[in-house]
């Protein structure tokens, strides 16, 4: 079973409609549909916005489902001048970039009890990611991702994720989903399609291409499904 969780219905809908033998209950106010996409059993969340409720469903998905991994999809916000609206990004790492405990002498990010700041990605699900870019002829670029409970929309703060953590985009539930995938020694993949680019153009850009960026995500994830079976 694959859990694959995304935050907005925007960023699951295309999901949602190809799921073969749907079922759905609600769990703590978050709708979980079971069911098969590309030939692979799969249970589908949409999450809501930020880091409790992502994770809250990741949580769920391995303790009720019993997922043997997880994928987050869906959009972001570029850090990277590379990296422009329509522009797929494959994680490598996640970081929460709003975690900060520097004041008693600990590195900003680092999540105080399992000592870490990144959180890698699994490598085999990241290759296979890449190959799917490649056979599609869908350019992508490999990367950190950084999480917050915040909608990026400055260069300043921007500009600070990037010097700290050295992320190319930033979004609100991964760097959550990748610390539950941590504790629960799970694999995890984060597939992002750039909807903005976190200046302050974002909430403009944001509202015009969510749709377009959120469904070319979910197309990708499809398409790697099926090389799954």
């Amino acid at each position: 079973m694959i859990g694959i969780i995304g935050a907005m219905h925007v960023e699951i809908a295309l999901l949602k409609e190809a799921m073969q033998e749907p079922q759905t209950e609600v769990v703590s106010g978050v709708a979980f549909c079971r069911g098969y996409l590309g030939g692979q059993p799969v249970v589908l969340a949409q999450c809501g916005v930020g880091k409790v409720f992502a994770a809250l469903c990741a949580q769920t998905m391995v303790l009720r489902y019993g997922v043997s991994r997880l994928v987050v999809s869906g959009i972001s916000g570029s850090l990277d001048k590379s990296l422009h609206i329509g522009d797929v990004v494959i994680a490598t790492a996640c970081v929460q970039h709003d975690m900060d405990t520097s004041p008693v002498g600990d590195p900003v990010g680092m999540v105080s009890g399992i000592n870490r700041i990144f959180f890698e990605t699994d490598r085999s699900m990241v290759r296979s990611f890449e190959a799917v870019c490649r056979e599609k002829k869908i350019p992508y670029k490999l990367g950190i991702v950084a999480t917050g409970d915040q909608f990026v929309a400055s260069r300043e703060r921007g500009r600070r994720i990037v010097e700290t953590f050295g992320a190319v985009t930033a979004e609100m539930e991964s760097g959550a989903v990748a610390q539950v995938a941590f504790v629960n020694r799970l694999p995890y993949a984060v597939i992002r399609v750039i909807s903005d680019e976190a200046d302050g153009r974002s909430p403009d850009d944001f509202s015009n291409f969510v749709s377009h960026s959120a469904q070319k995500s979910s197309k990708i994830l499809l398409d790697w499904l099926k090389t799954l079976s």
